[in-house]
């Protein structure tokens, strides 16, 4: 199996994304191959494989051994959910843009460096079969949305974008899972009716320096949307 090397998004990335699926669908359970084997499986160098196996490290999915090899972690479930798995859940939907513009920042977001004022927003619906199944909502300092306006934006992957092209590194991020009422236009936009309550989440990313980079909120249709968490104890809690 190879990698796409015309893809915009480094190899290294690339295998890091596939090793985690495997990972999370159950491909690997305890040992992952070495690091002879996954270059000759990906045909990439060593190099690409260490770095990918390095930053699944990093995240606390995969750990060292010495001598015995790369195994895959038995981490609190806290650990293993990704800053943007929600995204990630959604990245092979279709998009319809529906806003793109400056605005004034959220109340909530006033009194953060970047946002005092106005703040970059960017609104797409998410289509499966060319039903709507959810709503995103990105707001970002002025400076990182102008930047992001030059890309496709019914075509990008907002966060392979921040990381591969504008070279963003997300750090931590804080989410919230809830639910609430549609708007009259979310309910049209969404095709439901407005007394069905939607999935929300809310989540501020944040890079190294603490500085917040976005805040998001998707809206999803729970009869077309709903959470897969795979939860293993890493000792006995009794």
């Amino acid at each position: 199996m190879k990698l796409d090397e015309n893809n915009p998004i480094p190899l290294h990335v690339q295998l890091t994304n596939i090793l985690e699926k495997q990972i999370l669908d159950g491909l690997y359970k305890e040992k992952i191959p070495s690091e002879r084997e996954l270059m000759d499986m990906y045909d990439v160098s060593r190099s690409t494989v260490r770095e990918a196996v390095s930053t699944l490290v990093q995240e606390g999915i995969l750990e060292k051994r010495h001598g015995r090899g790369t195994f895959v972690s038995n981490k609190p479930v806290q650990e293993w959910l990704k800053m943007s798995s929600f995204t990630e859940a959604t990245k092979n939907l279709e998009i319809k843009l529906l806003e793109c513009k400056k605005t004034p920042a959220p109340e909530h977001l006033k009194h953060i460096p970047d946002y005092e004022n106005e703040c970059y927003y960017i609104e797409r619906l998410r289509l499966k079969d060319q039903i709507p199944v959810a709503i995103e909502r990105h707001f970002y300092p002025i400076t990182l949305g102008e930047q992001l306006i030059n890309y496709d934006l019914t075509q990008t992957i907002l966060y392979d974008t921040l990381e591969s092209h504008l070279k963003i590194k997300f750090w931590e991020s804080e989410q919230i899972v809830s639910c609430e009422p549609p708007s009259d236009d979310d309910a049209e936009n969404l095709e439901i009716s407005n007394q069905m309550y939607l999935l929300t989440t809310e989540r501020m990313m944040y890079n190294p320096d603490g500085d917040l980079i976005e805040y998001y909120k998707g809206l999803f249709r729970p009869d077309m949307y709903s959470i897969h968490m795979k939860m293993t104890r890493k000792s006995n809690i009794y």
